[in-house]
């Protein structure tokens, strides 16, 4: 392979690759990532034996006291 194609590919991969690295970025700054109906979702889809589980659990952390 000559070396004008080798220098060829690593320009356009580095431009490839800038070029998604400010996708993620603008993806993450503008929220694309974030989930606002997680809880929402957990609740509708969760089954009785999930929730007081969860209830449990809660409960148990707010009974539990650090050792001194």
């Amino acid at each position: 392979m000559s070396s004008g194609i080798v220098i060829m590919m690593l320009g356009i991969s580095l431009i490839l690759g800038v070029l998604a690295l400010f996708g993620v970025m603008w993806a993450i700054k503008t929220g694309q990532f974030d989930d606002k109906d997680k809880m929402m979702n957990s609740v509708h889809f969760d089954g009785e034996e999930e929730l007081n589980e969860a209830a449990e659990k809660e409960r148990r952390k707010k009974e539990y006291r650090p050792p001194d």
